[in-house]
């Protein structure tokens, strides 16, 4: 496999962790004995902060991965939720072996569109110049499947939302709330807790860990005094070692119009394999 061919591999790995960090579920450590309430009083609370985030249709969001020794990110930007999944995020690499094949081919960060049929990277102008010109890959979802995403990739990305965090708490065994905490200048509750995959009630959702090699998480977040959902942490092990996912929410409400890159400016991801004689499976 040629650098160019790795490093559009990498891009499309890196969209979806950027994606997977600022929607999915998260957390660390479990709090220490004596300061937390019995999972039932936890309940009604969580589900009052699912029901608001779902509703608040989009937010301003900012997250860092890390996953094992072979990627982190940081990812920045706005997403919407309403219909569908869509939004823009500002992906920079920080380190892994990831960053390393990207660095070599001038590029540090990339802009990420998510539309409901594909989601497109801009890689920069050093990239562009090996890639016949133009700036933007487009994935589109049902093509990812040659990546290892599986057959419900594109059903996945669009029933991808923030509230899938707190979502995925109300199935733990072991939900509690810890404590009031500021976050981000914010009064906040934080909840913690840990989720077999196999108790995951969601069934899209629990498919998307499943296909990561992911069998259980830790979880805490931090939901406000509107019930919105402004923190999360999440720890889990997979098949490429421990990722490590924080997010921070804001600016629930804001606009949120992602435009589709123009068609001369943009290579189909599966297409620029074809023309290097790559196989993309």
């Amino acid at each position: 496999m040629n650098r160019t061919t790795a490093a559009v591999r990498v891009a499309a790995v890196a969209a979806l962790t950027g994606l997977a960090a600022c929607t999915s579920s998260g957390a660390p450590d479990g709090p220490e004995a004596g300061h937390t309430a019995s999972a039932p009083a936890a309940l009604p609370a969580l589900r009052t902060a699912e029901r608001s985030t779902h509703q608040a249709g989009t937010a301003r969001v900012r997250s860092t991965t890390v996953m094992g020794s072979q990627l982190s990110l940081t990812a920045d930007g706005l997403l919407a939720w309403r219909d569908g999944l869509s939004g823009s995020l500002t992906l920079r690499y920080t380190g892994g072996t990831a960053a390393t094949t990207m660095r070599g081919l001038g590029v540090t960060s990339m802009q990420a569109r998510y539309l409901h049929d594909a989601y497109y990277a801009r890689m920069g102008d050093a990239f562009a110049a090996k890639t016949g010109g133009r700036h933007w890959l487009r994935y589109g979802y049902e093509d990812l499947k040659s990546l290892g995403g599986g057959a419900d990739l594109a059903e996945q990305m669009r029933s991808t939302t923030p509230d899938q965090s707190v979502r995925l708490l109300l199935d733990s065994e072991d939900v509690r709330a810890v404590g009031e905490e500021t976050v981000d200048g914010r009064a906040a509750t934080h909840y913690s807790g840990t989720v077999a995959v196999g108790d995951v009630t969601d069934a899209g959702l629990r498919q998307r860990l499943q296909s990561a090699g992911v069998t259980g998480e830790s979880l805490d977040i931090w939901i406000d005094e509107k019930n919105l959902l402004v923190k999360k942490v999440e720890k889990s092990s997979a098949a490429g070692g421990k990722v490590t996912q924080t997010a921070h929410y804001s600016d629930y409400g804001v606009t949120v119009a992602v435009r589709r890159p123009p068609a001369a400016d943009t290579q189909d991801f599966k297409a620029l394999l074809s023309q290097s004689g790559t196989n993309p499976s």
